[in-house]
């Protein structure tokens, strides 16, 4: 195995015995276990990139082992949900829709594309005249629409059309990444702004320099291009990842802000999986991407080995809490 490859398999090998609960048959939310507290908020979406995590490690091996986590992670995910993918959280959805759509290529089996469907077909509710139109966050919350909501909802009906065929999914692709682009990317740099209307006052956070905005529209551009073949989608994604390097890409380290704990653990490795995705399309500024993407790879595989509970334990000290977010990113 390559250098890359062991450090891959070592991290994720420490993510499932560390974050894996056979008695809840999701993962954990903290290691140490203890240092979650009782009644925290379930962050349901965690536990859809974490699937998509173990379909990273069957990509990158064809060890059975990771599809069959997979699988009982899908199922505790959906028990621990009340006994369904659906969920109150429109963007939340969509990523256990592209995690299970993912576990449908590899495995073929039939259940994960059902469950895929019928998550789309809700997520189609969240579009309403708000704002001139998009996909709401939050079913409690239909006139705030963001990114989040949008652009992984238009990756997902662009990869259903691919899949399936269907024109309305090629439609609804077009229509929502339409939508964002024209709402929530800056005109002047292609920079990705989060939300609109959060506090019902019809402004925009522009404060809110997320890497997991400009990863999702990198994806969604690039999802589009697949299908229809128009370089303008291209060109969007490319000018998208190179506003990112130059807005936050540290220039002395390379090196990606750090956006905390908690969701935002989450966001870096969006950014870098889509980014990895313009790269093997050879895009311009590539170049730049494999950069950054590779400094982030020996970052995270230093950090994340170092703190390794079982390292740790050899050094004589206690490791330190982490949250499955950032663990699984």
């Amino acid at each position: 195995m390559s250098g890359w490859t062991e450090r891959a398999e070592e991290l994720q090998e420490a993510y499932y015995r560390h974050y894996w609960n056979e008695r809840t048959a999701i993962m954990n939310q903290w290691y140490p276990e203890k240092e979650g507290s009782e009644g925290e908020n379930y962050y349901y979406w965690w536990q859809a990139h974490a699937i998509d995590a173990l379909v990273d490690g069957w990509e990158r091996s064809r060890d059975e082992k990771y599809l069959e986590r997979a699988r009982r992670l899908a199922r505790g995910l959906k028990a621990s949900n009340g006994g369904t993918y659906r969920h109150d959280y429109y963007d939340d959805m969509e990523w256990t829709a592209l995690a299970l759509l993912r576990m449908y290529d590899h495995t073929g089996e039939e259940e994960y594309k059902l469950a895929v469907l019928d998550l789309w077909a809700d997520i189609q509710t969240a579009w309403n005249g708000h704002m001139g139109g998009g996909l709401a966050w939050n079913k409690n919350q239909l006139d705030y629409k963001n990114t989040p909501a949008n652009a992984p909802a238009a990756i997902l009906a662009a990869r259903l059309y691919a899949r399936f065929g269907t024109e309305d999914d090629l439609a609804w692709a077009k229509r929502i990444y339409e939508w964002n682009l024209e709402n929530l990317v800056d005109p002047e740099t292609g920079f990705v702004w989060d939300g609109m209307n959060r506090l019902g006052d019809g402004s925009i956070d522009y404060d809110w320099d997320f890497t997991y905005c400009q990863g999702v529209m990198i994806g969604a551009g690039l999802e589009l291009h697949a299908i229809t073949g128009e370089n303008r989608y291209l060109r969007e994604a490319e000018r998208t990842a190179r506003a990112t390097i130059d807005r936050l890409v540290g220039s002395a380290t390379g090196l990606l802000p750090d956006e905390g704990i908690d969701d935002t653990g989450l966001f870096k490795g969006i950014l870098v999986r889509y980014v990895k995705l313009l790269i093997d399309r050879q895009a311009e500024g590539a170049g730049s991407g494999r950069t950054f993407c590779a400094g982030t790879a020996r970052r995270c595989g230093t950090a994340g080995s170092t703190a390794l509970p079982d390292r740790s334990a050899r050094r004589g000290r206690s490791p330190r809490p982490v949250r499955s977010s950032s663990a699984s990113a």
